[in-house]
């Protein structure tokens, strides 16, 4: 054989390497997903297999505690003991639920998952307009305000020679252009 083809050898082996070729040999880990690992009860043997209730496929294990039952148990073992469990939390505790409630804004759906998800995709994703989105090379302008770090160093140190407080005077922040509509475009 000559050189240049005993080159291109390797080259294919390599090519032959990628992820899905690694995944098929059992050569790449996946992790388990931290939301879907489920913990099972141990298994034990009762006293007399006459005890033992008919089997049910489908069916949830006896021994075995709903996601409800697990959470509480983990944050009040107490009450999954069964000790001091009420059946209706006293005024002060209804009160301070239904004040917590109306605070944090909570919506009567139940589903903050989709409402968590809602927020963070309005703050991720600000609005554009139809011309934003047709010119997509461009970076959008990054949020919030911008220091001017040289006038503010000058402020803090007059402040200080002065013996003034640090929030004294106002901040100096550098203004941002309006950008015209056919900025950019060229």
């Amino acid at each position: 054989m000559t050189p240049r083809p005993l080159l291109l050898l390797p080259l294919l082996l390599l090519a032959g390497c990628g992820s899905d070729t690694t995944r098929a040999l059992g050569l790449t880990r996946d992790a388990p997903d931290e939301f879907q690992v489920v913990t099972r009860a141990p298994l034990s043997i009762p006293p007399s297999i006459g005890d033992l209730p008919t089997p049910r496929p489908g069916a949830q294990r006896p021994q075995e505690l709903t996601a409800r039952e697990s959470g509480e148990s983990t944050l009040a073992p107490a009450a999954a003991l069964g000790e001091g469990r009420r059946s209706r939390p006293t005024g002060a505790e209804a009160a301070l639920l239904a004040q917590a409630g109306r605070a944090s804004g909570a919506s009567s759906t139940g589903n903050i998952r989709r409402q968590v998800d809602e927020e963070s995709l309005r703050l991720d994703r600000p609005r554009q307009n139809v011309v934003e989105r047709l010119m997509f090379w461009q970076d959008p302008p990054r949020p919030g305000t911008v220091l001017d770090p040289q006038r503010e160093a000058q402020r803090l140190r007059e402040n200080s020679a002065l013996g003034r407080s640090p929030e004294d005077g106002e901040t100096p922040i550098i203004q941002r252009r309006q950008r015209g509509l056919l900025d950019g475009l060229f």
